[in-house]
């Protein structure tokens, strides 16, 4: 039986979860709660996102990034060239598997029919961008975690939803 699938992702209310390959906003709450969901999992990303995440490889994070060049395999960094094969890949590596973007990542993973639980933290705003997570919403969901929460800037929830 595979293993169950963490995406972990925060958007806006429209969706958008990123602009010029940056967040949108900084929600220092968000951002630790992230490092430490994620430290010693197993990673599947993008190689924007790869690249663009300055602590991708502390914590014992084991990651997977899917991408066409090979030369960003390196010790801790695994390359897969599609979602399946690193899928594939993190089906053989000890602990949970989290995927953390980017767009058509999160679209082709959440398209899979197999056990996934959704972290989301949910800003509740409209915000401009140009990356999207999926509409998710349609999906059959069934919520497990709940906690509402704000800074000075935005209110959000954080979320963990599982089908």
């Amino acid at each position: 039986m595979p293993k169950m699938i963490n995406l972990m992702v925060a958007c806006a209310e429209n969706r958008v979860m990123g602009r010029k390959t940056r967040l949108p906003w900084r929600i220092p709450e968000d951002l630790r709660l992230f490092h430490e969901e994620t430290a010693g999992k197993t990673i599947v990303l993008g190689r924007i996102c790869y690249q663009t995440w300055p602590r991708a490889r502390e914590d014992g994070r084991r990651l997977i990034v899917i991408t066409s060049d090979p030369s960003l395999e390196r010790e801790g960094v695994r390359v897969a060239r599609s979602v399946a094969e690193a899928l594939d890949i993190a089906e053989t590596m000890p602990g949970e598997i989290y995927v953390n973007g980017g767009e058509r990542i999160f679209g082709e993973v959440l398209a899979l029919s197999r056990p996934m639980r959704l972290h989301l933290t949910l800003v509740h705003a409209d915000v401009q961008g140009d990356r999207h997570f999926p509409e998710w919403r349609h999906l059959p969901w069934r919520e497990l975690y709940r906690r509402e929460s704000s800074d000075e800037n935005f209110r959000y929830t954080f979320f963990i939803l599982e089908r």
